[in-house]
């Protein structure tokens, strides 16, 4: 973990309340795709933890849904904003365990925000998408969180919405238990109860779930994020978010 002050660099709407930031400082402590970061806003008292969409060497971007005030105060800061940052937080993704294994990555709503760095960071460590999962409420969402980068690179792609206006409809188990008829390796991000589902599939011999939680301080000192676990209880905000398969209690 690090502490440091960023500049608000730009600010684009992507509509339905889902805003990009990108921020320029220090990324150094960054290490993982997963990691989040934990921002100091102005006559708040506890910070706002967001997950890092991706970085690099002196600035990184963030998706942001506006949740409450919090998130919805952040989005709408001038630019040139400096903000009191701690960045490195969370364990993250380790792809070089997806190395060699038939890896999917999915996610669910605004928990596709990892994925942009996982995918970088499994291209950079030439470890093998089988595809890529997305799963969203409808078309309007699915437009707005996801730009089409990976279908430009030649991923395969599949969107998944609720009201089937895009892609197939359903949840993303739905696809998952139909296009995975063997063993596959599941990289995934989004709400508990489709991360539950997914592991519960009898063709997910293994996997890292990133799990969503309501965070107060962000690095482990509070205990409010705590969850139970095969290790006993973990907190995801230190020992997550990030959890293995063979990890996790349901």
């Amino acid at each position: 973990m690090k502490q440091g002050i960023f500049t608000l660099k730009e600010v684009q709407d992507k509509g339905g309340g889902i805003w990009r930031l990108r921020l320029a400082g220090d990324t150094s402590a960054i290490t993982a795709p997963g990691q989040f970061v934990n921002i100091q806003l102005p006559g708040k008292f506890l910070r706002r933890p967001i997950s890092v969409s991706d970085w690099w060497e002196e600035d990184m971007s963030l998706l942001v849904k506006e949740a409450g005030e919090g998130t919805r105060e952040l989005v709408h800061l001038p630019i040139g904003t400096e903000l009191d940052v701690l960045t490195g937080l969370g364990n993250g993704f380790d792809v070089s365990e997806a190395k060699g294994k038939h890896a999917v990555l999915v996610s669910g709503g605004i928990g596709i925000a990892p994925l942009y760095g996982l995918v970088r960071c499994m291209e950079e460590a030439g470890v093998e998408i089988q595809a890529i999962v997305t799963g969203f409420a409808s078309e309007d969402q699915a437009r707005v969180l996801y730009r089409g980068d990976w279908v430009i690179k030649g991923y395969r792609v599949l969107p998944v919405t609720e009201d089937g206006s895009l892609g197939t409809k359903g949840l993303v188990t739905d696809i998952l238990g139909h296009m995975l008829p063997d063993s596959h390796y599941v990289m995934a991000c989004g709400p508990a109860p489709m991360l539950k589902a997914i592991c519960n599939l009898p063709q997910i011999t293994g996997g890292q779930f990133s799990f969503e939680a309501r965070m107060a301080c962000g690095f482990g000192a509070c205990v409010g994020c705590t969850i139970p676990t095969r290790n006993g209880p973990r907190r995801v905000c230190k020992d997550g978010p990030v959890f293995r398969k063979e990890e996790i209690v349901w």
